[in-house]
């Protein structure tokens, strides 16, 4: 039976509450969105010395960040004897399900197996045994197996094993038997949910924004490691996705185009529920008159994976047409984008657009941002339901987007969609709205009112609530979405009072 006291812990990977960003607004709205309901955050995070960026409201009861990264964690005592010979055959029977599908081992199977060796913090220190290197180049250099022919190098066994022991540090970390474990993105964040849920009987949530798989596809094109180190990551991350889409007592995408990818990759289609991010549309409020100069406004995290590369060389287009319109760019640059600003800033000067663009950095009043601009711009090449746009469309700017994601689902007919990294085509549609005033408007007004219909933060809220309940054992309080007056609150309980007795 579900204990009355259930609460949520809260699982993140790089975002709340240590960074800026539309995941960690949507976590920072959903726990202020629900003060009856306790929370904690474990974040998983490089150092575990990341600064919190966000102010906690009193109901996240415990914040605790979980280092990826650092010195190894648990026992450093060597495994021996007939325990070292049981962990080294359980981890090469977990390779093969990672490299070689046809033998016939199961991927969930092997991670469980290694989770008990975490939970008691052995696993750490037994994969850095030279018997763990052997095992993979073993399994690495069998003739049938295609990454054979790349010739992998002890050099690469050695990166590859550092990379496994850091990725698989997570299922160690335990949550309390009375949570409701919600993962808010797939890959990392779900191994302590899917350990959770074995051992305890733990119930897992997963909420995915962008397409997490997709996403790590995306980043390894750029990784300085060779081709075996490569393709074994992105296999293990490939089957950590689908072992979540499985075994996740309830999928919540922020949009359809996840709900037809997460079914594609394994996930039953009677679990997955789309719950919509949401605005306050007073907190974005029409954004009234636009700049005397026409002006492009931009506003999200200073990354690669906004291709700001194509916005600034859409605005050169533009500029080129239009001499006197304006780039304004608000973000902040993440610990270690540095380099990638750089890079931007270089381009800029390139194309002859420096004295034109401004870079605005972080602001706190972000409806600023894109009243700032006569057309607001979104450039990226993964989105999952951004809230960049939808906020934008709050305020009642028209809107040019990259088709990625849920993007057209949250554009719907109130503002132009256009196919990812073409600038051309993005400067074209941007040209079409600033020379033409009342298309602007028009497209404005619509925006706001599809927000108001349908991307409201209550109602997004309200979802999760309900969520919750009926995932905690109280399925007539979900259809509410609220408990009864007078009735004991199944979520609240004094943790002052229970953590002293723990």
């Amino acid at each position: 039976m579900l204990s009355c006291g259930r609460h949520v812990t809260m699982l993140t990977e790089g975002t709340y509450p240590h960074v800026h960003g539309g995941v960690s607004t949507w976590c920072d709205q959903l726990v202020r969105g629900m003060p009856e309901v306790d929370f904690q955050v474990v974040a998983l995070t490089g150092s575990g010395r990341e600064p919190v960026t966000w102010q906690l409201p009193p109901n996240v009861y415990r914040h605790t960040a979980f280092p990826l990264w650092g010195p190894v964690p648990g026992r450093r005592r060597p495994l021996l004897g007939r325990e070292r010979r049981r962990f080294t055959d359980l981890y090469e029977r977990f390779l093969l399900s990672v490299l070689d599908p046809s033998a016939g081992c199961d991927f969930g199977d092997g991670l469980f197996q290694l989770a008990e060796f975490a939970r008691a913090g052995r696993l750490s220190a037994a994969l850095r045994s030279e018997s763990v290197l052997r095992s993979l180049m073993w399994i690495w250099t069998m003739p049938h197996l295609e990454i054979s022919q790349s010739r992998p190098t002890v050099h690469d066994a050695l990166t590859a094993t550092d990379l496994l022991e850091h990725a698989l540090r997570p299922l160690a970390a335990r949550i309390p038997d009375d949570s409701i474990a919600h993962a808010v993105s797939a890959g990392l964040a779900t191994l302590p949910a899917l350990a959770a849920q074995r051992f305890d009987g733990t119930p897992f949530l997963l909420t995915e924004h962008g397409i997490y798989l997709r996403e790590r596809y995306l980043g390894y094109r750029a990784e300085a490691q060779r081709a075996p180190v490569k393709s074994l990551m992105l296999s293990f991350y490939r089957e950590l996705n689908t072992l979540g889409y499985q075994r996740a007592d309830l999928i919540t995408p922020c949009n359809q185009y996840n709900r037809r990818w997460e079914e594609r990759g394994g996930a039953p289609a009677d679990r997955i529920r789309t719950v919509y991010n949401g605005v306050d549309p007073y907190a974005f409020p029409q954004a009234g008159p636009e700049p005397d100069v026409p002006t492009i406004s931009w506003a999200g995290r200073i990354d690669p994976i906004k291709d700001l590369e194509t916005l600034i060389r859409a605005y050169a287009l533009v500029r080129a047409e239009l001499p006197e319109v304006r780039l304004r760019l608000f973000g902040g640059v993440p610990a270690g984008g540095e380099a990638y600003l750089t890079r931007l800033e270089k381009l800029a000067a390139e194309l002859g657009v420096v004295d034109g663009v401004s870079w605005e950095g972080r602001v706190s009043d972000v409806a600023r941002a894109y009243a700032g601009g006569s057309v607001v711009l979104l450039s990226s090449i993964s989105e999952g339901f951004p809230f960049s746009l939808i906020e934008a469309m709050s305020c009642g700017r028209a809107t040019v987007s990259t088709d990625v994601g849920g993007v057209r689902e949250a554009v719907g007919d109130t503002g132009l969609v256009v196919p990812p990294r073409e600038p051309a085509v993005m400067a074209e549609a941007t040209l079409g709205l600033l020379r033409d005033d009342e298309r602007r408007a028009e497209l404005g007004a619509r925006a706001r009112q599809r927000v108001v219909d349908r991307f409201t933060l209550r109602r997004s809220v309200d979802g999760f609530r309900r969520i919750y309940l009926e995932l905690a054992g109280f399925p007539e309080q979900a259809d509410t979405g609220f408990a009864p007056v007078g009735l004991p609150d199944p979520w609240r309980q004094d943790r002052t009072a229970q953590e002293a007795l723990t």
